[in-house]
């Protein structure tokens, strides 16, 4: 018996809200954020960056479990940062947990990197130095890289890391100078002689990467948000006062003083119990916050966020009803809203910052609770975790107080869960695992699709980029010539040591959620099992290769015209983020539970082959022994 293993997108999307309230609340609201919150996460983030254990949380990638917590209980204590709501607190720990996830993840990935290019640079030596070594001629180096090559003559996939595996492993100086060769010139033997001046210019550009990669390792520390301009005001008395030591410390300076500081205070994230919904007299919704009870906000929105909106408050209508009368049946493990976040948004104006700045609230929600049958599978998946924790801590001898408790308040949930919220009937949508949506993302089509009958493994029907958009095509068009627009722009900026203001437009996003409902439609429509989407992780490799593909083709023999052709390719395509327009088709496909798959492209040169293919390789890669 074979088991159909699927990997299942996330369902959570965000909204967005304005929010709108006196001047006092807001006022209110801009302290607590700006003088007590954000101060207490730089504070966090300055004693994590002098910590004595810095070094080797970058070398391991990850910090201590529970180590930000207890340094926020010992600044709780400080009279700057007293006087938060107990939510401001937590929040300001993930905050602070989520930037240094994301910083040591870079940084152990920048020491990687560095890590590869010195052990290239030992590598790196000219065709002198690689003889000299090795005590033979020349000739006699060729030779051996020529029998090497043989020898992998029939495994040209990755031929670059087998070669780099085979020096590793070598013990003969020979044959390690001979794979050095046959690397510094592209895995082949090269006809003509070697250019001293052309080696000495490459060994400089290697050093340089590894010079740049160690000044970002060291420069790369979190800082936090300095709402004062403290730093900038220090930086610019030091530059007007002293004299630089090199260059770098001059580059420092100018960086720092050319730098865009947000204005606005960190974010404040949010529970699902800790808003509270109501109506005004009028029928506006409105909100209020568990810690600021006596301060109340208005909602405003467009129509496409309001049927989410009113949700939340129904669900909460329906909880609070329960505990009117004394039944408390319902849990808010069930609601739609998942949690929240509190935002101010930087607006140009005058006056103080609370009256100029935006106020927003970001709501996450989970879109399969809009149906009572999406309800019913979030309700089945979470009963049986309730029951697999209550399982293991019921095997424990000798409970203490806190696990005693923790076992009923389990106990609770997991008999609240037993109530659903009344919600509209909406089948979960079914498809036939025969036939595939399959998406391939290459550098001149962003996403070509193909619908495949495994059965009889023929394509079904394809459907380019631009017939996905259709009438909207012309979009498409305006997007890369804004994007090459916006590049010459940043380009001269940055020639001009100028403060770079061009930034894209959420045209891109828009364009993808367009993308992403003709596919999910098209995979409807076809009754599609489920939706293959390429692993981006290969993505660099898939790019290089096909432009080195292209070169080849276009020039062949001449490898400074091809490489010079690839420059020219890489500026005249249309960059497009195919992490961004792979995640819209996540949320999508989520939405109407259709089961994404993620397999690694292919490498072929038309894109619906590599759809095609990709297909395949999922129908086979999905039924495990």
């Amino acid at each position: 018996m074979k088991t159909l293993c699927y990997y299942y997108a996330m369902s959570i999307i965000s909204i967005h809200c304005h929010l709108t309230a006196s001047e006092s609340t807001r006022h209110q609201l801009w302290d607590l954020m700006a003088e007590k919150n954000t101060p207490l996460i730089n504070e966090l983030l300055r004693r994590l960056s002098e910590h004595e254990d810095f070094e080797q949380w970058c070398k391991q990638g990850w910090l201590k479990a529970g180590l930000i917590k207890k340094l926020s209980d010992e600044l709780r204590q400080d009279s700057c940062f007293q006087g938060q709501p107990g939510r401001f607190y937590s929040s300001a720990v993930s905050h602070v947990e989520d930037i240094y996830k994301s910083f040591l993840r870079r940084q152990r990935e920048l020491l990687f990197r560095l890590k590869g290019q010195e052990r290239w640079l030992q590598m790196l030596k000219s065709d002198e130095e690689l003889a000299r070594a090795a005590e033979v001629s020349l000739e006699d180096i060729r030779r051996v890289a020529t029998n090497i090559i043989d020898h992998y003559s029939s495994e040209e996939e990755n031929l670059g890391q087998k070669l780099f595996d085979a020096y590793d492993v070598a013990k003969d100086i020979l044959a390690k100078s001979a794979i050095c060769f046959l690397i510094k010139n592209g895995c082949r033997v090269p006809k003509k002689e070697e250019d001293p001046d052309t080696f000495k210019k490459r060994r400089r550009k290697a050093e340089i990467k590894a010079e740049r990669l160690k000044v970002q390792i060291e420069s790369r520390r979190p800082l936090g948000r300095d709402l004062s301009n403290d730093r900038w005001i220090n930086t610019l008395l030091t530059a007007a006062s002293t004299i630089p030591q090199d260059n770098s410390e001059a580059m420092a300076w100018q960086n720092q003083l050319l730098q865009q500081h947000p204005s606005v205070p960190y974010p404040v994230a949010i529970g699902n119990e800790d808003l509270s919904w109501s109506k005004d007299s009028q029928g506006r919704l409105c909100v209020k916050f568990k810690s600021l009870r006596s301060h109340t906000c208005k909602v405003y929105c467009d129509q496409r966020q309001l049927k989410w909106l009113e949700r939340f408050y129904q669900d909460q209508e329906v909880k609070r009803h329960s505990k009117e009368n004394a039944k408390d049946k319902h849990t808010s493990a069930l609601f739609t809203l998942r949690s929240g976040l509190l935002v101010w948004q930087e607006q140009r104006g005058k006056g103080a910052p609370w009256q100029k700045h935006r106020l927003t609230l970001a709501c996450s929600l989970d879109t399969r609770f809009w149906s009572a049958e999406g309800t019913e599978v979030i309700r089945q998946q979470k009963a049986i975790e309730v029951k697999e924790s209550l399982a293991k801590m019921n095997d424990k001898a000798d409970l203490t107080k806190n696990q005693e408790a923790f076992i009923t308040k389990r106990q609770s949930t997991l008999d609240r869960l037993n109530n659903s919220f009344p919600r509209p009937h909406q089948p979960l949508y079914f498809g036939q695992a025969n036939l595939i949506l399959s998406v391939s993302m290459t550098l001149e089509k962003p996403a070509t699709v193909a619908i495949v009958n495994m059965i009889s493994g023929k394509a079904i029907t394809y459907r380019s980029f631009k017939q996905l958009l259709g009438d909207e095509y012309h979009l498409f068009n305006r997007q890369c010539k804004q994007k090459q627009r916006l590049a010459h722009c940043r380009k001269n900026a940055q020639r001009k040591h100028q403060i770079i203001h061009a930034t894209e437009s959420e045209l891109g996003h828009y364009i993808d959620r367009l993308v992403a409902k003709s596919i999910v439609e098209l995979a409807m429509e076809y009754q599609a099992g489920s939706i293959i989407l390429p692993a981006l992780t290969n993505i660099r490799e898939i790019v290089e290769s096909e432009i080195k593909v292209r070169a080849e083709a276009r020039i062949p023999g001449c490898i400074e015209a091809q490489k010079q052709y690839a420059k020219e390719y890489k500026m005249s395509i249309h960059r497009w983020s195919h992490a961004r327009l792979k995640d819209s088709i996540q949320s999508q496909a989520a939405q109407h539970n259709i089961p994404v798959e993620i397999v690694k492209q292919p490498i072929p040169i038309q894109p619906v082959s590599i759809a095609a293919e990709m297909a395949k390789i999922a129908y086979e890669q999905r039924c495990v022994p």
